[in-house]
């Protein structure tokens, strides 16, 4: 991987921007990479639309700023219609399945899904659903390895709350890796 642009995005409540620093601090503190996480969000504190733009590089990044995203992360239906043509040719895009109905924009492109928002909430707690897809993306985009993600998470999140972020995290690992397991995939 020489350079790699991710933009997650959703609405304000989703933790996306959470989601976001929590894998740069993985890519760029554990794992020694260079990462830049710039952020986008409405003037509403929940419900608005939001994103962060991270770019993760083994070398050093000269242009801090996200133009079009090598892997999207969308966990709304308003973000998939909004960023959805802005992903390059050939991209990946990660999607929250419940969440998200999918048109023919995604030919010639990789796309996963995953229940992410049902796997939070069989974890109790519907706000995990941003560590889910951080797994989740752990697994398919390999930006940053599964330990140092671990330790971004638990250095990242409220205190009190690491055991049901990890365990958040570890359900999408495993989800993303299955589906790079099965038989289908690429």
């Amino acid at each position: 991987m020489a350079s790699s642009g991710i933009r997650i995005a959703g609405f304000g409540g989703q933790g996306v921007i959470l989601a976001g620093i929590v894998i740069g601090k993985a890519a760029a503190i554990h794992d020694g990479k260079f990462a830049t996480l710039t952020q986008s969000f409405g003037p509403e504190a929940r419900g608005s639309a939001c994103s962060a733009q991270l770019i993760v590089s083994d070398e050093p990044i000269l242009y801090p700023y996200l133009t079009q995203p090598d892997i999207l992360v969308v966990m709304s239906q308003e973000a998939h219609a909004r960023f959805g043509s802005d992903l390059k040719p050939a991209g990946m895009l990660l999607y929250e399945q419940d969440l998200i109905h999918l048109d023919n924009t995604t030919q010639g492109i990789r796309h996963y899904g995953i229940p992410a928002t049902r796997f939070a909430e069989e974890l109790g707690r519907k706000l995990v659903l941003n560590m889910v897809m951080v797994g989740f993306v752990t697994a398919l985009a390999g930006l940053a390895t599964p330990p140092a993600v671990r330790k971004a998470i638990a250095d990242s999140v409220p205190k009190g709350t690491e055991n049901l972020n990890l365990a958040a995290f570890e359900k999408g690992l495993e989800f993303g890796q299955g589906l790079l397991s099965a038989p289908h995939a690429a």
